[in-house]
């Protein structure tokens, strides 16, 4: 993974790595006076028409968020749906992606998944493993302080004297992918809420009051075009840029 803050990256027209906080399924639930893991349910269908339009579109990586270290101090009855439905889309959905040349990786701590889910997602990865189209990396149990944290006790343990961006980046989780082009918010909120806290240091960031089941592939395309309308300058000046990327 190049650093953002050593080099400059390639621009791209579509973005090769897409950061996504899928927010708002519990919020369209209610409005709707459904229980929310009805909202869970529906989100997980919403997921499932992103990944076919990200491929569709070129895209190389797609990072969802779903669900934070923070999120084990929900309901028990939800943090208990969400497992299910989180082990029920490893068992069932997998081998969808893996018929569409897609990988799957599972970014976070996996300690206090039960054994079902964590063989569940050694086999779903290990089956993608050598697959090369878009690669779907789902963030499970993960914090991007937790992330930070996990690469510096490994450098400790690797015997690293001197901690520098490069060594640092070589084990966070995402270390092979380029850094997100382009994050997106669902949901109203406009906060990064401890998600890829490294990797996102610039990325361009899009939020959209779309609640996350609601978000569809034209919403994506909209994204995506605003995401074509900035300047990714990485510290340069407007005028330093090539004339493809400069702004009328």
């Amino acid at each position: 993974m190049k650093s953002s803050t050593q080099t400059i990256l390639e621009h791209t027209h579509i973005p090769r790595h897409i950061a996504v906080i899928m927010d708002g399924n519990g919020r369209w639930a209610k409005k709707r006076f459904m229980p929310r893991i009805m909202g869970h349910k529906r989100g997980l269908d919403a997921l499932e028409k992103m990944v076919r339009r990200c491929a569709e579109l070129g895209v190389q990586y797609l990072t969802v968020f779903a669900f934070s270290t923070e999120n084990w101090r929900r309901p028990e009855e939800e943090v208990s749906f969400l497992m299910g439905l989180f082990l029920q889309a490893l068992q069932k959905q997998v081998g969808r992606l893996h018929e569409n040349n897609m990988r799957l990786k599972v970014l976070g701590s996996r300690e206090r998944f039960n054994e079902e889910i964590r063989r569940g997602i050694e086999q779903a990865e290990a089956l993608t493993a050598n697959n090369t189209g878009l690669t779907l990396a789902i963030a499970a149990d993960y914090g991007g302080r937790w992330d930070i944290l996990q690469a510096v006790n490994k450098l400790v343990r690797a015997g690293e004297t001197e901690i520098t961006e490069e060594k640092l980046g070589r084990y966070l989780m995402l270390s092979e992918a380029p850094e997100p082009d382009l994050f997106i918010r669902t949901g109203g909120e406009t906060r990064i809420s401890n998600f890829l806290l490294w990797q996102l240091a610039y990325s361009e960031l899009y939020f959209t009051d779309t609640l996350w089941p609601d978000f569809d592939s034209e919403a994506l395309d909209k994204a995506i075009m605003s995401y074509q309308t900035r300047e990714r300058r990485f510290g340069r000046t407007s005028e330093q840029l090539p004339a493809e990327q400069q702004r009328g």
